[in-house]
């Protein structure tokens, strides 16, 4: 038995709103859909796994056509999903009612159900949201719901407001697979059995690295997945250092041949760090105006700032470390700048 794997897809999203890529990335999330689609009837799959948040917001009567029309397209593969709790579904929406024309079904709100597939002898077993929060650990109590079939686990959460689980627990109740979402970043939890898909177009900045889908195959030999790339574009972080020597002029081509060589279609953040002079900050006008730059974060610490903090904390730990690495006179100067740097971070995040 073939099967994919996705979760938090979030039609309807517009990232970045306000951006002049917004726009785009909104069509790049549906783009996602329709090649999950694609690929289901180029790999001759047999299940298509939905573990929540298919839309951003609960759907209307609208979305839910579209969405039937698109999976109307499969020729092999079925169809499974539960809401999660952006897409949660009230008992008296337009998603607890939806006839789907589709070979599609989503699991009803608010208690344990399953579907069975006779054909591939496959029991999916979930809970979907009827809400947008669930404090209450209910994926825990989820077991397998067919014994002799082979039996996966639908489900949407892992924090404390969204269905807590022990990871440890549910891996021990012999279910074949663990699909999950709500997690918008993949994690492969426990090797071939349980894993967040993460959405198959990052969302936002903190959705860094690959995105996609999981392919999955059980069979005698067990259960074995691999995860599938698909997103047009990835956020991307990257820091320069201005305590070095570099001139402005330099870190701006730094910037704009690393954007160059990583995409001008990713979007990306500029970290600024390190010890400065007031008058040391390169002019990112220009790449701003060439390439999607989401923001540029500045951390770093001026000199004279440095004196002020020295003097303001002349009694207490800052101060004296301050003091103590400046008196360092054997130290070389790019050291004792990085010492000073890493120090005072470590003392600013311990509140010190």
């Amino acid at each position: 038995m073939r099967f994919i794997h996705t979760s938090d897809i979030c039609l309807g999203a517009v990232p970045d709103e306000g951006r002049e890529w917004s726009q785009d990335r909104a069509r790049e999330i549906e783009e996602a859909f329709d090649r999950i689609i694609s690929d289901c009837n180029e790999k001759h799959v047999d299940l298509l796994l939905i573990a929540g948040n298919l839309f951003n917001a609960p759907p209307t009567f609208d979305d839910l056509v579209k969405v039937d029309a698109k999976l109307q397209t499969l020729e092999h593969t079925r169809t499974i999903m539960i809401s999660g709790d952006r897409d949660y579904m009230e008992p008296t929406s337009d998603w607890a009612h939806f006839k789907f024309r589709s070979k599609s079904a989503v699991l009803p709100a608010e208690k344990t159900t399953n579907a069975f597939l006779k054909n591939i002898n496959t029991c999916i077993t979930g809970y979907s949201y009827g809400k947008n929060e669930h404090i209450e650990n209910v994926i825990g109590n989820i077991n397998p719901g067919k014994p002799g079939a082979i039996n996966i686990l639908l489900g949407c959460g892992g924090d404390a407001e969204h269905m807590p689980f022990s990871r440890e627990n549910i891996a021990r109740k012999g279910f074949h697979y663990i699909a999950l979402g709500h997690s918008t970043n993949p994690v492969h939890i426990l090797k071939n059995r349980m894993a967040y898909s993460g959405s198959p177009e990052p969302l936002g900045p903190n959705d860094r690295g690959n995105h996609g889908y999981i392919l999955g195959e059980i069979d005698e030999k067990g259960t074995r997945i691999k995860w599938c790339p698909i997103a047009k574009r990835s956020y991307i972080n990257f820091q320069f250092d201005l305590s070095s020597d570099l001139k402005n002029e330099e870190v701006e081509k730094m910037a704009e041949d690393k954007m160059l060589k990583l995409g001008k279609e990713n979007i990306y953040t500029i970290i600024l760090k390190g010890f400065t002079n007031e008058d040391k900050r390169p002019d990112f006008t220009r790449i701003q105006s060439r390439f999607n730059v989401y923001r540029i974060v500045d951390k770093t610490i001026s000199r004279k700032k440095v004196e002020q903090m020295e003097a303001d904390n002349e009694k207490n730990l800052v101060g004296r470390f301050i003091s103590e690495v400046n008196d360092s006179y054997t130290i070389d100067t790019r050291i004792r700048e990085k010492a000073l740097r890493y120090g005072l971070e470590a003392l600013i995040k311990a509140g010190e």
